[in-house]
């Protein structure tokens, strides 16, 4: 376990079921705890995120999906007083708030922050138990979106989402089409320690950071032809990428700390890792994000080696992909992976809709 990082329970992890006590030392346990003033969201780095991302909650689920609503809720109230386990959402969680406690050191005054979002369609009944959770964990989500089993899509702009993490894959699809920076984040496989103390995170290129432009080319024509179009465009700048503006609020704050002399000691860490091979079109990724006025940390170019052993050294909170070929073997090796559904390698999307669920967000 490398310096400054701890091991969080994996949400494939299986726990005895902890027994409560219903007496005065739990209740104050579970109430809430001194916190800062939460930053008005047209100030702020909006993360909403789903209670099924935040939170394991695969044996309410069940119950809803085998004996329906009225028994979900029942059961939710029932246990409303257990802490939900932590989901593959938390540790990112975590890490953003992390960065908030130094960023109010560093700016008392400032409110340019993360501020995370509870967004779900589970019942209002729910909320007890979800916000029981939060405080057990001394999470600091103060703003909640419950919609009562409609999809809380609809409400992603008016809390000025930079981005939105779900279980539910229709539901992120959805946002991508409302053009807000969305993806389905998925458990690792095995557990991975993770930074206490610096927020890491991985994006592809192509389809996420990038639009598809050099992925049609490939799919169209074939490799050869990729290289000879990334070549002769090597000068212009690729269009943007349904994950650029997250990488873009990203860099506003590291600057924050880069101002403050705090380059090398910065909370946040951000790597590109990509297939692209960098002799033959590593060049135009770096020049488009330059165009931008952005850049991550480090940059990484595969030529086609699979990502997930890579991954497994970065310790990333996260890494978002278009490929679910690539977000498997990266949960394969203990990475939190998200899928961002964009872009010509999609598959075609089901024509039929299907039945929502208060749990599956």
């Amino acid at each position: 376990m490398e310096p400054g990082e701890h091991r969080e329970p994996g949400p494939g992890a299986e726990t005895a079921a902890p027994r409560w006590e219903e007496d005065k030392t739990f209740y104050d346990n579970l109430a809430p705890k001194k916190k800062p003033k939460s930053p008005k969201p047209q100030n702020a780095v909006t993360i909403a995120v789903s209670s099924r991302a935040l939170f394991r909650m695969d044996e309410e689920q069940r119950i809803y999906t085998e004996q329906g609503v009225e028994e979900y809720v029942r059961y939710q109230l029932e246990h409303e007083n257990e802490p939900f386990s932590p989901g593959p959402a938390f540790p990112f969680v975590k890490a953003l708030e992390a960065v908030n406690r130094r960023l109010r050191e560093l700016y008392p005054d400032s409110e340019d922050l993360f501020d995370i979002v509870l967004m779900t369609n589970n019942h209002a009944q729910v909320g007890v138990r979800l916000i029981n959770s939060i405080n057990h964990y001394d999470l600091f989500i103060e703003r909640f979106c419950m919609t009562g089993g409609n999809s809380p899509i609809c409400y992603l702009k008016a809390y000025h989402t930079n981005l939105y993490l779900s279980a539910d894959a229709e539901k992120v699809r959805e946002a991508i089409d409302e053009g807000i920076a969305a993806a389905t984040i998925f458990s690792p496989s095995r557990d991975m320690a993770v930074s206490q103390n610096q927020l890491r995170v991985a994006f592809d290129g192509d389809a996420v950071l990038f639009s598809d432009e050099s992925e049609r080319i490939v799919k169209a024509h074939g490799l050869d032809r990729f290289f000879e179009h990334e070549k002769t465009h090597e000068n212009k700048p690729l269009a943007q990428g349904p994950l650029k503006g997250f990488l873009e609020a990203l860099g506003r704050l590291q600057k924050k700390f880069y101002s403050k002399g705090l380059r090398l000691e910065c909370p946040i860490r951000t790597y590109l890792v990509t297939a692209r091979s960098a002799a033959s079109s590593g060049a135009r990724a770096l020049k488009t994000l330059r165009s931008w006025g952005l850049e991550t940390d480090e940059a990484l170019f595969l030529a086609g080696a699979p990502k997930g052993p890579l991954l497994e050294k970065i310790r990333p909170h996260i890494f978002f992909d278009d490929q679910m070929f690539h977000v498997a073997g990266a949960q394969k090796m203990g990475t939190v992976a998200a899928h961002v559904p964009y872009g010509v390698a999609q598959t075609p999307r089901r024509t039929a809709t299907p039945k929502q669920s208060p749990s599956t967000q």
